[in-house]
């Protein structure tokens, strides 16, 4: 459950990132600006359920169970306070009025090559070292004894989930190699659309990285293959309905009009 909670929490913070790069084009605008602040809200929610159930089934093994029910709601209870409850009264505070100014300004009609070209960097570098802790943790996992215990088909797709990570690792580091050597620093368009490639790439073996491993995790403690395929293929569509399928709709949709929906 903490693990399908934590992915749910990767997909929602990355999809406006994936947006910014295939319906804006790298463009700072107020539609992505609303984006960002609905994605980072909802993905707070199930971040602090996860917090909760680690907080549970760490302190349960030591404590028991009355302990460990009781750690889980509290500090899941403090996060959705600190996350959400604090929040909502500041902005009964602030009014409306503040907000319709913000939504009244103009939209930016151009934003500067050099601008679209750190911000593409910058994401980048944001979800690099995500994909190294996770390669990591996978990695150190080959060399458990559990690791041994897993059934042949489940270490082999744990290898090519493992295979997907470091192609991850690969596509998010060569924009700014890239950048470096090839382009000696500068910024042009032509790199500045290479690196949204690889950011689109790098987002393409994350979800299938991501996806076999819950699989085999969800295969080894339920017991059952069936409801591992089951696990992989739900968190492969959503995630790729999240950062592709929708992003590609909206593009479609900005591109034949003035798209007003997030």
């Amino acid at each position: 459950m903490a693990l399908g909670l934590i992915t749910l929490t990767i997909a929602l913070l990355i999809t406006p990132s994936v947006q910014h790069r295939m319906v804006e084009g790298g463009r700072d605008t107020k539609r992505l600006l609303g984006v960002i602040g609905h994605y980072a809200g909802l993905s707070l929610a199930p971040f602090a359920l996860a917090l909760g159930a680690d907080l549970f089934l760490a302190v349960e093994p030591v404590l028991g169970l009355g302990p460990g029910l009781a750690a889980g709601i509290l500090f899941c209870g403090l996060a959705l306070l600190f996350w959400y409850g604090l929040e909502a009264l500041k902005a009964r505070r602030v009014g409306q009025g503040e907000r319709t100014m913000t939504s009244r300004e103009p939209e930016h009609e151009h934003t500067p090559l050099e601008i679209k070209i750190e911000q593409m960097l910058t994401e980048a570098r944001v979800v690099l070292p995500g994909a190294q802790a996770l390669l990591g943790f996978q990695l150190v996992i080959t060399f458990s004894e559990a690791f041994e215990k897993l059934a042949l088909v489940s270490k082999v797709v744990h290898l090519v989930a493992l295979g997907f990570l470091a192609l991850t690792v690969v596509w998010l580091m060569a924009p700014a190699a890239f950048h470096r050597i090839v382009y000696a620093g500068e910024d042009t368009l032509e790199f500045h659309t290479l690196g949204s490639r690889f950011l689109l790439a790098a987002s393409v073996t994350l979800a299938l990285g991501i996806s076999a491993d819950l699989g085999v995790v969800v295969a080894k403690v339920v017991g059952s293959d069936a409801a591992g395929i089951v696990a992989a293929i739900v968190c492969l569509a959503l995630l790729v309905g999240l950062w592709h399928v929708h992003p590609a709709l909206l593009r479609r949709r900005r591109l034949s009009g003035p798209a007003s929906s997030r």
